[in-house]
């Protein structure tokens, strides 16, 4: 049992939801990544999922794009992100999701990457372009060192798939709430409830729901079927435009936190 699955147990005695918060590490650099961390603990954040900046992030949505554009001109690298997030959990016991691609990880090293996150703190990874059918390796190196490994369903997610998915998924299920890559979106699909509790009737696993959530209504409106809510693409955006990001995240994260958690 690792941190994440610690703060959903913690969660759900106290009849909780999980706010999961997406932020790019190193955008703008890594010592305002840490301090972006820290002040959306405060503001209610639940689980904190650091994305990897890669130059090919073929599920991100532009605004995730361009953050992990502008951190790679600023020279990240992943071993500077480990370094930080040991730095941060100096300061922090929040769970820890680094969500990345697979070339970073072969690049790095599978087992030297696994041992890694297990040293500095980091609890769970999400590698969207990494399917179950090709993720054994990772798996398998994952248990070993107590690394949960997150799959994602979506709305195309047969019942097949999805019973794969939640055997193979530790920590939580990742839903993708709609086909296409993340952004914020003014609506949900009209069906994204339905279809979060067909995932939910196949694990008592924790389902938590990202890709399009952007305000309160669509994070209270998630909240109330799902065991958590992701919000990246609202969150990322402030930290872009860089004047007063560190008044305006925290200020958008309280009120998430208050819609997610009120239910």
């Amino acid at each position: 049992m690792n941190r994440i699955d610690k703060k959903f147990i913690e969660l759900r005695a106290k009849k909780r939801k999980a706010f999961i918060a997406y932020i790019t590490a190193g955008d703008p650099n890594l010592t305002s990544t840490k301090r972006i961390a820290l002040e959306l603990e405060k503001s209610g954040v639940d689980i904190l999922e650091l994305g990897i900046p890669f130059s090919d992030p073929i599920a991100d949505g532009p605004i995730i794009q361009a953050a992990s554009h502008r951190a790679l001109r600023g020279g990240v690298k992943l071993k500077k992100i480990f370094d930080m997030v040991i730095e941060l959990r100096a300061s922090t016991d929040m769970p820890i999701v680094f969500m990345t691609y697979y070339n970073p990880i072969l690049r790095y090293g599978l087992d030297k990457f696994i041992i890694s996150c297990r040293k500095c703190g980091v609890d769970g990874v999400i590698v969207p372009d990494l399917p179950f059918e090709e993720a054994s390796d990772l798996i398998k190196c994952a248990r070993l060192s107590g690394v949960a490994t997150i799959f994602l369903a979506s709305p195309t997610s047969t019942v097949k798939r999805i019973r794969h998915i939640v055997e193979d998924s530790r920590g939580f299920i990742y839903y993708v709430s709609l086909t296409g890559v993340t952004g914020t979106r003014s609506e949900l699909p009209v069906d994204v409830i339905s279809k979060i509790r067909a995932v939910k009737s196949a694990t008592d696993k924790p389902v938590a729901v990202g890709f399009g959530v952007s305000n309160s209504e669509q994070a209270s409106r998630i909240a109330r079927v799902a065991d958590g809510v992701i919000v990246g693409s609202a969150i990322v955006k402030l930290i872009g435009e860089d004047k007063g990001a560190m008044v305006k995240v925290p200020k958008l994260a309280k009120s998430l936190a208050n819609a997610i958690h009120g239910v």
